[in-house]
């Protein structure tokens, strides 16, 4: 997700939409507190058999809302204090001459009244600890480093305790409460049950067997089911805990069979045990829309197409990672409108397979031209499409092809359908280890596993690899009610990077993931093995990888290059990742650990995409004003009436474009020695952009993926008829275009296309098209038309722009023809080849050059 949000905000809240008011509350008499001076006391607390927990529990229904009473200014609705350790609550109070008290209540029953806090079953005085926290806690958690320290026992139970309602609360000398928080867990929780042994199903010749980490948990159940969708389990099976561990080992017969967990679990953010059905965080296979998870064993001999086994030795060589070129596609836009593939395979997997569709010619084209890599949009399993296509709604094309090319009504017919038709980019991930059902033939069953395979298989054999769009740092859905909601009503509070107020973070988008707690990132690694191993995939982008922790990809990154053929059936040396090394929100400078981002990830071999040389060639960036001009749109050659300032401003801006385009130009190494447009020597790094934040950042070539197009903001051609004035060619824009391309194409680096660049493809001047259907998505292999004039785009993200759109698309010579778009192949392919003919030599590698 390159700088634009496109996933709607659902209603999420940083703070209760209470009106709280602070209430004074009596010191609890000291008869009633227990103070742990006798051993009787230091019992675990709970008895470990889930049957202890036989509690009042409310069934997670979106039905039932939140209900609350007034409570006071630092609320249990609050998780403001950490347990970090076993033995140590990090809160930032100053207790002075005050008491701080733990509580907990297996019930879920604590309130906050004016006679203190009620409904506890343990009640523990905290004491201060004066040296403050330690180092390993800062390290793991640098946000609250000037937090106060306050120990616990430590031969207290907490293993039982982390699976009660908890509190703290602090009183002064008076014994007058003034402050009552909740506690966040992902501390204790690593400390205590950081576990690297089996989750999920697995199956051996006499049995199938069932583990789901969920330490918080009261009892766990596994409901099993015949059918996708419908009827009454088979069987309800309880699991057994050990060290937060549940598990349990049933009949061979349940392959094939479909299950979901019930967990009993106190959850935060409805202050309740709950009792929550999610899917298995490790599925690898699901019903329809991620009803239920399915029992499928993914090394079974009739999952694989014929010739799986030998893939590995399919794949065409690479060299060196250096001698990579990548084709941004996404699955639906590849085929939904190719009229030369069959319509049950329109718009899915199985498009890929066919020998002479439109497309797979085109893409034949490109691979002998030199694409060696193509990078698929999401294809795991995500919301906002249904899986059954009967449910699709549409708009029939004949009637908007009728509509004049700045028409407003295109886009309201689409929009009007857009969260109801088979359209979305799928940045709102629900499961990220299973293939996406709409994708398929049949999105229940093993069907979607068989035809990604296939899908892989086909794109080999046509001499491209492929890299699968990873969504790692949020999710779509939290809490206990949410259908897509599965790793919140697992283990609530762990997954989900929350604020020191103890609420979701969503500067992604929305409920940012924390790869810094240590079963987050173990799922992250998990999910990624499989995808390499199971469906023999090449390689990996990360959306927004800077609000994922460095070490989680440097883990990343060594556990696939330590796969090999003879042992999991790929070459894991040959698997390149790269991503977003974006540092923004609270994961900004560090604020939650080394994250992965630009000036972070360099010296790792791990690519990161170079915005610098994007910025300088079309001027501006996507979040400044939309007629700012760069290299390649004219600026101060081809004014366009934008105000860019005096004459020497502009002639200014230009020299500077062309220097943070020449140290792209040399993979933005940080170590580049250019002579800039002031006639000094400077390195990369001390070519300045973005408030003095140096241009070159990569220690080598590898490290920078260029681009100047991707499927975020206006397409390559769309942006140059937006930036460029008025009165020029279309030819003139048609060159500018293979001028851009060109660039990114003769780089060092990593060179990265969005489809449809080198077809001058348009949305309409779309600066945001994740959800305008296939209207606006439209990709044209035969070469007819690049979608140029098809309607104003959605009103929502452009509105604002549409002044300075309409009047470019009703005039028809902004329009190219189709000789036009063929001259636009025909002259991509030919630096492709010049670029794949000099390219690199030099062996793939894989340590660190962080001493360079």
């Amino acid at each position: 997700m390159v700088d634009v949000l496109r996933v709607p905000f659902p209603v999420l809240q940083s703070s209760p939409s209470l009106s709280l008011k602070p209430r004074l509350c009596p010191l609890i008499p000291p008869s009633r507190r227990l103070h742990l001076k006798s051993n009787s006391l230091l019992f675990p607390l709970f008895s470990s058999s889930p049957s202890f927990f036989k509690l009042p529990l409310r069934c997670s229904s979106p039905s039932m809302p939140l209900q609350l009473s007034s409570l006071s200014q630092d609320s249990l609705l609050y998780s403001r204090a950490y347990w970090v350790t076993k033995t140590i609550i990090a809160w930032n109070v100053d207790v002075v001459e005050g008491s701080c008290y733990l509580y907990a209540s297996k019930v879920a029953a604590l309130s906050v009244t004016d006679n203190g806090i009620q409904g506890h079953d343990l009640e523990i005085k905290l004491e201060e600890d004066r040296s403050g926290l330690p180092p390993n806690v800062i390290e793991k958690f640098p946000h609250i480093r000037d937090y106060r320290a306050f120990k616990l026992p430590p031969v207290l139970d907490a293993k039982n305790l982390v699976k009660c309602q908890l509190a703290v609360a602090e009183f002064n000398s008076q014994g007058k409460c003034r402050n009552a928080t909740g506690l966040q867990l992902p501390g204790v929780l690593d400390e205590l049950f950081s576990y690297d042994g089996p989750l999920g199903a697995f199956y051996s010749a006499e049995a199938v067997s069932l583990c789901l980490w969920a330490p918080t948990a009261q009892a766990v159940y596994a409901h099993i089911y015949k059918d996708p969708v419908g009827g009454s389990p088979l069987e309800i099976i309880p699991l057994e805990e050990t060290n937060g561990v549940w598990s349990t080992k049933g009949p061979k017969s349940w392959e094939g069979c479909y299950y979901m967990y019930e967990v009993s679990v106190y959850h935060p953010s409805t202050l309740h045990i709950e009792k929550c059905y999610a899917n298995d965080p490790y599925a690898r296979g699901l019903s329809a829309d991620g009803k239920r998870t399915l029992f499928v064993n993914l090394h079974a001999d009739d999952l694989k197409p014929e010739g799986w086994d030998e893939l590995a030795d399919m794949k065409p060589d690479i060299l060196s990672f250096s001698d990579i070129s990548i084709y941004e596609l996404h699955i639906r836009d590849f085929s939904a409108n190719d009229d030369t593939v069959n319509a049950d395979f329109r718009g899915g997997y199985m498009a890929f397979t066919l020998k002479d569709s439109a497309g797979v010619l085109h893409l034949k084209k490109l691979s002998k031209a030199g694409i060696t890599h193509v990078h698929l949009l999401p294809t795991f399993q995500f919301a906002a499409v249904d899986d059954e296509k009967e449910n699709w709604k549409y708009v029939d094309s004949k009637i908007l092809e009728k509509l004049p090319p700045d028409s407003a009504e295109q886009q309201e017919k689409i929009t009007a359908i857009q969260d109801d038709d088979a359209y979305n980019w799928g940045y709102n991930p629900v499961l990220w280890g299973v293939p996406k059902g709409s994708y398929s033939s049949d999105p229940n069953g093993p069907c979607r596993i068989v035809e990604f395979r296939k899908m892989i298989q086909a794109l080999t054999h046509i001499g491209l690899r492929v890299v699968l769009d990873v969504v790692y740092n949020h999710l779509h859905a939290n809490g206990p009610f949410d259908k897509d909601s599965v790793l919140d009503k697992i283990v609530p509070g762990y997954y989900l990077r929350r604020n020191t107020d103890g609420f979701i973070e969503n500067s992604t988008c929305v409920n940012n993931t924390a790869s810094e707690h240590y079963m987050v990132e173990r799922l992250i690694i998990d999910d990624l093995l499989s995808w390499a191993i199971n469906y023999k995939v090449d390689g990996f982008r990360f959306d927004l990888m800077g609000h994922i922790m460095k070490r989680t990809m440097v883990k990343a990154k060594d556990a696939l290059c330590s796969l090999t053929k003879e042992r999991d059936g790929v070459d894991g040396s040959r698997i390149y990742i790269y991503g977003e090394g974006w540092d923004f929100g609270e994961v900004a400078k560090n604020g939650r650990g080394i994250n992965a981002a630009q000036f972070n990830i360099c010296g790792t071999g791990i690519g990161s995409f170079n915005d610098r040389i994007r910025d300088a060639m079309l001027g501006g960036s996507p979040f400044g004003p939309p007629l700012q001009q760069g290299f390649v749109t004219g600026l101060l050659l081809e004014p366009n009436g934008h105000d860019h300032g005096t004459k020497d401003v502009e002639k200014a801006m230009l020299a500077s474009a062309k220097d943070h385009i020449q140290v792209g130009l040399a993979a933005n190494l940080r170590g580049f020695v250019l002579t800039d447009f002031e006639g000094k020597e400077r390195k990369g790094s001390e070519v300045l952009c973005y408030g003095e934040t140096p241009v070159g950042y990569a220690f080598c070539p590898t490290e920078t993926v260029n681009y100047v197009s991707a499927h975020d903001n206006e397409t390559l051609f769309d942006i140059i008829s937006l930036k460029t004035p008025v009165g020029i060619s279309v030819e003139d824009r048609c060159r500018m275009n293979h001028f851009a391309t060109s660039i990114i194409a003769l780089t060092q680096g990593i060179p990265f296309f969005h489809a449809g660049d080198e077809m001058l493809r348009s949305k309409s001047l779309d600066r945001d098209s994740y959800n305008s259907g296939d209207w606006f998505n439209r990709l044209d292999f035969t070469y007819n038309s690049n979608n140029w004039g098809v309607g104003l785009p959605p009103k929502q993200k452009n509105e604002n722009s549409w002044p300075l759109i309409q009047p470019r698309l009703a005039d028809p010579s902004f329009k190219p023809q189709r000789s036009h778009i063929l001259a636009a192949v025909e002259n991509f392919t030919d630096v492709l080849c010049i670029r794949n003919e000099y390219g690199s030599t030099t062996p793939v590698h894989h340590g660190s050059l962080a001493s360079l």
